[in-house]
């Protein structure tokens, strides 16, 4: 038996934050644009068809984490948890990650496009859970649109200063809850 690099023995184990550990280390080496998924692949010692086995692009790779929680989010708030708490809860024990890593070296990853791009979708799709939730509550539309979107702004700003502060200044639950305490009328998850 020959593991992914060519020698004998076991195949190496691989698993998608080990796959985002390579990607970073391409990305800061050669740039977000310059890294392709075959190199990816290769720093992480496997084949280029196995890399889709872990994730559907490059960048997903980034998102993997947050992805998590958006749905844990869904499923929280389709179970009638309290928007503000359960949005919240989505912060709690966040550990930093890749997506930490790329906000905080964001120029020399030259990332800043498709971190925008990326986190444009999740805000909306927090911010249309939330907003969902809102209106089951009877909130009435806009002000349930407009709550939800302040809502998944706030976890992505979050998330984005606290990479760039260091993520073991504070976690990110506190600087989630300071950016909620920034939303008119918004409460910060506390019970």
């Amino acid at each position: 038996m020959q593991n992914a690099a060519g020698r004998p023995g076991r195949p190496k184990a691989i698993s998608r934050e080990m796959l985002a550990e390579a990607a970073c280390e391409l990305f800061l080496e050669r740039g977000f644009d310059d890294t392709s998924v075959a190199d990816i692949a290769r720093r992480a010692g496997i084949a280029r068809s196995s890399f889709f086995n872990y994730a559907p692009s490059k960048s997903s790779l980034l998102w993997a984490g947050l992805d998590e929680r958006i749905d844990a989010l869904a499923a929280d708030l389709g179970a009638g948890a309290d928007p503000a708490a359960a949005v919240v809860g989505m912060a709690d024990g966040f550990a930093p990650d890749a997506l930490a890593l790329a906000y905080a070296n964001v120029a020399a990853m030259g990332i800043e496009a498709e971190l925008e791009r990326e986190s444009a979708l999740r805000l909306v799709r927090m911010g249309r859970l939330v907003a969902e939730a809102l209106r089951r509550r009877g909130e009435g539309e806009l002000a349930a649109d407009v709550a939800g979107a302040a809502y998944g702004a706030a976890v992505i700003a979050s998330i984005r200063h606290w990479s760039r502060i260091g993520p073991g200044a504070r976690p990110l639950i506190a600087v989630l809850r300071e950016a909620l305490a920034a939303v008119p009328g918004a409460r910060a998850g506390q019970p």
